[in-house]
This record gives structure tokens, sequence and C-alpha cells, in this order.
């Protein structure tokens, strides 16, 4: 009885729910009407407009005017103050407004990956930006730092302390941004990454956003350049390591004195960033043997140094290829094949999505990874190279009889003028250099 009272009472719920929603669908039917496609204009996909490259164009002039009047400041004119305005307008320019990119820095890695992929179209605009202040340089000296690129503007800014960095440290340090370069340019042709980019440490900073990591290096670097000047620059910069081969035979180049030295030491210690050089004297000859044998000793280490960073490189090679996706995502995925990794990452979780096969992912992984066995060797065989030529040029001894600024390292950011009585002289602030110096003859004597 309770079975039959039951279904009788579901067929009396199914009735009223049939009845009671029929008028409602009907009603529904004029409450909401069906659309009509018949005037409907079906939506055409469109290719977005090609970018407006006039603000490239712009950049590049701006920057063909700033290195202009960067080398004018620095040779002519020999003001530090129009120096750094020039540096503070330039960080503002190409830092803050136009974010830090595309910069000359960050340039060699597309130029370096254009001579390797034929399918990568180069614009003209990134090439003057990458070789405009490599020409300058070669006639003016690295103006370009002093006072135009945007990262050693923002490191001029807080440099108000500075103490000087021992020599020894100073040269061993200064090895680095050579060997970033190679790296960069390695990585670059690979079309694994542009690390000068990805790393930049200030372009966070310029931006007001990006990477927390990045951002925190970048406040230690300015935090570190209260005291030491121009950290990145000296010690980092891959770019500064072109700049410093190309301006040691430069035409013209910033000078300590407007003419001639008179050897008083005053700009002894002005420069924050090492690139003075004292006068030095022709060795003795009782001590000439013995710098022939150190210098011959150098230059037969240098090809050892070589092949030992080949193998170095080479067994390098796999940590190397970690920095390349495809064999960051093999690595995962075989973790994951055999159990030794249990979480999947986005990346291996869209992989398995395209129904790609494993087998190819191996073997795409399998080809990079041989492809850096022979990169590898190549970076290890340039930093073998970049010890053994600094090594050679600290056993050789050039005669200078006056203070000069080391050509390589000098960013010709004119703090040394005001040092120099000379300068002094010719600005009109005094009438002689006995007025500085107050006996010439013997502060010349004791240089």
């Amino acid at each position: 009885m309770r079975t039959e009272r039951r279904m009788h009472n579901v067929r009396r719920i199914a009735l009223i729910m049939v009845f009671g929603w029929a008028p409602s669908l009907v009603f529904a039917g004029d409450l909401i009407p069906t659309p009509e496609f018949a005037d409907h204009a079906i939506p055409v996909s469109i290719p977005p407009a090609p970018e407006d490259m006039s603000w490239e164009w712009l950049n590049v002039l701006i920057l063909i005017g700033a290195l202009g009047l960067a080398s004018y400041f620095a040779l002519v004119n020999r003001s530090r103050r129009s120096l750094f305005l020039l540096a503070i307008a330039s960080l503002i320019w190409f830092g803050f407004v136009r974010d830090g990119c595309v910069c000359p820095i960050g340039a060699t890695q597309n130029v370096a990956y254009s001579t390797t992929d034929s399918g990568y179209a180069i614009p003209a605009t990134i090439v003057l930006l990458f070789a405009l202040p490599l020409v300058f340089t070669l006639f003016f000296g690295r103006t370009f730092c002093g006072a135009v690129c945007p990262l050693g503007a923002i490191q001029e800014v807080v440099a108000v302390r500075s103490v000087r960095v021992p020599t020894w440290i100073d040269h061993g340090l200064g090895m680095i941004p050579h060997v970033y370069l190679g790296a960069a340019v390695i990585f670059a042709v690979s079309g694994t990454a542009f690390v000068i980019c990805r790393y930049d440490p200030f372009v966070a900073i310029f931006r007001m956003s990006g990477d927390v990591n990045m951002l925190v290096f970048g406040a230690c670097l300015l935090l570190l350049g209260l005291f030491v000047g121009r950290p990145y620059c000296r010690y980092l910069c891959p770019y500064g390591a072109i700049l410093g081969v190309l301006s040691k035979g430069s035409k013209w180049h910033a000078k300590i004195a407007p003419e001639d030295c008179i050897q008083c030491r005053l700009c002894e210690d002005a420069c924050p960033y090492g690139a003075i050089q004292e006068p030095a004297l022709p060795l003795v000859p009782q001590g000439k043997p013995a710098a022939r044998r150190r210098l011959a000793g150098m230059l037969l280490l240098v090809p050892v140094l070589i092949a030992v960073g080949i193998g170095l490189g080479m067994l390098l090679a796999g940590s190397l290829s970690r920095m390349d996706p495809d064999v960051r995502l093999a690595e995962q995925i075989r973790g994951e094949e055999t159990g030794q990794v249990t979480e999947m990452t986005d990346a291996s979780e869209a992989f398995r999505g395209t129904g790609q096969p494993i087998s190819e992912l191996y073997a795409i992984a399998v080809q990079r990874r041989a492809r850096f066995r022979t990169l590898g060797g190549w970076l290890g065989a340039w930093t073998g190279l970049v010890i053994g030529l600094k090594l050679v040029t600290l056993c050789i001894r050039r005669k200078r009889t006056d203070y000069q600024p080391d050509r390589s390292r000098c960013v010709s950011c004119g703090r040394c003028y005001r040092y120099c009585p000379g300068e002094q002289v010719r600005l009109g602030l005094i009438r002689d250099v006995s007025e500085m110096v107050p006996d010439v003859k013997d502060a010349g004597s004791t240089a």
C-alpha cells in the first residue's frame, strides 16, 4: 500500500511540474525572442597593424645627439657639470621613459642571434643602437658609458663616497664582464635565452615592476655603488667589455690635464673608478731579463689555459644546457615518467596536453645537449683566453711620464678635471698653478 501511495504521489508531482512549466515556456518565448542573424555581420579576424617604428627611430636620433654631446662635453668643453646633467637626462629618457629597452647592451644578443638564425629579421634600429656607441668609442673613448648609458647614469648618481678597490681585486673582478660576454653570446646564438636582459639589475627599477629577485639585486648594487664606484659597469657589464677594448685604440680620449701634466699628484685619488694611471719609469737594466722570462712564461701559459678551458667547458655542457627550456622540460617529463618527480609543472602539463610523443622531446633534448657540448668548449676557450691575456698584460710595463687615464677603464665622467691646476687656470678660477701647488718643481720631483 505504501509503495502504491508513493508511486501515486510521484505521478501527481510529475503532472504538476509538466503543466506548471508549460505556460512558462510559452511566455518565455515572448519575453526572450529568438534572435535573427539575417542582418548580422560575421566578424572577420584582422591581423594587428604593424608596430609604429617612429619611437624607435626617435630613440636612435636621440642616442646620436646624446653621444655627440657627451663627446663634446668630455673632450672639448671639459665640463663635469654638463656631463652629469646629460647623464640625468639619459637616465630619464633611456631608463624610465623607454623602460631601459631596447638598449645597446641588450642589443648585443640580438646581433649575435641574427648571425646564426637566417629566419630572424633584426630591425635596423637595433643594429644602430648596438653599433653607434662602438663607433663613437673608436673616435672619442667611452663617452657612452660616462653620460648616455642609463645603467651607468643610475650608478653615477649614487657614487658619492667611493673607496679605492685593491688592485688585485679590481683586476680579478674586471675579467668577469669578458666571460659574461662570452656566455651571453653562447646562449644567444643557441636560441636559449637572452641572459643579459633576463638578469639586468636595473630594468625592473626603471619599470617600477618585475621580478622581485632582480629588484633586490638592483637595489643591492645601488647600495654597493655608494662605496664602490659603478660596480655593474666595472665588474659585470658585457657591453662595457667591448667598449673597453675599442677605447684603447680611440683616436681621441679625455685627458686629466687640458695640456701638460705637472705631476702635482692632486688627481691621484680623484677617480672613484680606479682609472688613473700613475707615472711609471722604465725597468732598470738588471730587471729586464727577469721581466722577459716572466712575460715568456705567461705567453706559453695562454694555450694551456685555453686547453683547460675547453675541457672544463665541455664538462659543464650539461649544466649549461639546462638553461634551454626544452632540455629542462625533457628532464621534468623523464622524472615524472620514472616516478622521481611526483608533481607536474605547468610546462609538463601543457606538453602532455599537446599529444606530442615524448620520444620527440627526448630527441630534441639530446640534440641540444650535444650542441651545448660544442658551445661549452668555445666558452671555455674564450674564458681561458681572457685569463691568459690578462696575465700577459700585467707582465707588460709601459713607460708613462704623466698621470693618464686608463683608456680601457676610463668612462669619461669628468670627475678628475677640477682636481687639475691646469684646468683651474683654463676655467679662470686661478691665475697660476702655483696658487694650488706652492712649489710646482718640488711637487714634480716627488711624483
